[in-house]
């Protein structure tokens, strides 16, 4: 029996009418063929029992007969072209080296002829006795990099020594002593390493999403920071402005009035003055008449009336002074200076709160304690005992000065700590990088690694080359410390006040930040209290 030619042509095996492979063909009396199902639909449809390719006409309706020949032919066609469909290669697989055209997957490949077979090109392998002994394997891409270039042989085994993969040959010969397991076995230990690696990298991959996030965190932190900002400067200044128009009307309506009652009280003394001057006019016509008369009884009768001049003010005695200005200009600036005042001492109030936000939580570290200071348990207070205190050496201690840092350390963000200095004569406080000299008598100044706040008797200075002279605060009794270490800030607050005493701009810092302390000398006991890291009260 004739075979369907996988590669044949799909037209030989087509039906005319539906134009797919046959299905149950039959034969018309004039030799052409379609599926019994489309010729009869056909002929019931349209035109009745003509041949829809030559136009043949029958008479009546032709008996038609299975074409078992052609149905033989047609499934296997339509078997071969399904094969070839499920066989072709897929993205992944390893395609048959053999074929041409379209390739075809590989269902073996072999270590001899390093060539990979589809199912048909693979017969002569399962025929051939001498094709036969050839070692096939489950397919494989690239076969040419499996393959050892010295000893053309497969590459099956591992050395752990020099951690490549070799033949055979190359175990006997270049890795006898080292020690050589098979690929499977090695393959399952890289497995398992492969899996720490991969758990690795997704904590690396988590590890730099969460930077992300704090990334963005910290720009929508910085956008309501600067909104707040932007806000409360608009409400002072708008406030201010408000003051300043205030200020400006009630100086000018000052003004104007006191102008207007000097204007009042001369047009008054004026239209006085004026009268005065009409009756003396009148007077001095009638005197001018009276002159002329000759009638001796009518001038000595009228005379009487007129030797007694009229009424009037005594006008030495009357002046108009100009209106004083003095002092109205500098109310006006002391009511603006108030309203100033309020406005600053509400932003240093709102100023103070936010920097608590970063309180810490700092313990002094006795490791770093001069011997001659006493610690409290806590860690929170330190005062000068007198007597220094036989102490082993610590690479950390304070050995010269009476100095104590505290065992947290910053290397960057934001931290706000507080320390009562209340009852004190003298005291140190700020903060000092990690490589200060702690042995040496140094100074503590931000060349050598210090930011603090220094109080005597005589004064309150910001320790520095020169120092910087503060105004004295006779009432200072807490002091708050703020450092924002990216941006170089280091602020001191009174905090009882709740005002801003000093900040230092500007500052490089590269190294872990440590809060300070230093109570000085008790001096016979007058500076003997104790320096106390206190916690932070946000409702004061």
């Amino acid at each position: 029996m004739a075979s369907a030619n996988a590669s044949g042509s799909e037209e030989n095996f087509s039906c005319s009418i539906c134009l797919d492979v046959f299905n149950s063909p039959v034969s018309t009396p004039c030799g052409h063929n379609f599926c019994k199902n489309c010729i009869t639909k056909t002929w019931d449809e349209k035109v009745r029992f003509k041949c829809p390719l030559c136009n043949k006409a029958f008479k009546r309706k032709p008996d038609l007969r299975i074409n078992t020949l052609l149905s033989e032919l047609a499934a296997q066609f339509q078997t071969s072209k399904r094969v070839k469909y499920q066989l072709c290669v897929k993205p992944g697989e390893v395609p048959c080296d053999v074929c041409t055209g379209t390739q075809l997957k590989a269902m073996k490949s072999c270590l001899v002829c390093f060539i990979s077979y589809c199912q048909t090109h693979l017969e002569p392998h399962q025929r051939f006795a001498v094709l036969k002994k050839h070692r096939l394997v489950e397919p494989m891409d690239l076969l040419e990099d499996r393959m050892c270039k010295k000893h053309d042989r497969l590459l099956e085994l591992f050395c752990q020594t020099e951690q490549v993969c070799v033949c055979l040959f190359c175990r006997v010969k270049d890795h006898r002593s080292h020690p050589v397991v098979r690929l499977t076995e090695e393959y399952e230990v890289k497995t398992a390493q492969l899996g720490k690696i991969e758990a690795e990298v997704q904590r690396m991959i988590q590890e730099r999403l969460n930077n992300i996030q704090e990334i963005k965190d910290t720009v929508n932190r910085s956008k309501a920071d600067a909104d707040r900002e932007i806000a409360d400067g608009v409400h002072v200044l708008t406030a201010l402005k408000r003051c300043i128009e205030k200020c400006q009307d009630d100086l000018n309506q000052m003004v104007k009035e006191k102008l207007k009652s000097t204007e009042k009280q001369s047009e008054d003394l004026i239209k006085e003055l004026e009268q005065e001057i009409e009756g003396l006019t009148n007077r001095s016509s009638e005197v001018k008449q009276l002159s002329h008369t000759k009638d001796h009884l009518h001038f000595l009768q009228t005379f009487r009336s007129l030797k007694d001049p009229p009424p009037t003010r005594d006008w030495t005695t009357v002046e108009v002074r100009p209106p004083s200005y003095v002092g109205t200009l500098r109310r006006s600036l002391d009511q603006l200076e108030e309203t100033l005042n309020m406005e600053m001492k509400k932003l240093r109030d709102a100023e103070l709160k936010r920097v608590q936000q970063y309180e810490v939580d700092v313990t002094l570290d006795p490791d770093t304690a001069h011997p001659q200071l006493i610690l409290s348990e806590d860690g929170k207070q330190v005062h000068d005992g007198g007597v220094a205190t036989a102490l082993p050496y610590n690479p950390k201690r304070f050995t010269k000065k009476i100095r104590v840092l505290t065992r947290q350390s910053f290397s960057s963000g934001r931290f706000y700590f507080e320390v009562h200095v209340k009852d004190k004569t003298a005291w140190h406080v700020g903060v000092a990088r990690e490589s200060i000299n702690r042995k040496d008598l140094t100074i503590e100044i931000p060349e050598t690694g210090y930011w603090t706040l220094f109080s005597y008797k005589d004064g309150l200075v910001f320790r520095d080359n020169p120092a910087v002279r503060l105004p004295l605060r006779a009432e200072l009794q807490k002091v708050g410390v703020f450092v924002d270490y990216d941006e170089g800030l280091v602020s001191f607050y009174d905090v009882e006040a709740r005002v801003h005493i000093y900040s230092a701009t500007g500052c490089s810092f590269t190294e872990p930040l440590y809060p300070f302390l230093c109570p000085c000398l008790h001096g016979e006991g007058i500076n003997s209290a104790p320096l106390i890291i206190s916690p932070v009260n946000q409702t004061e």
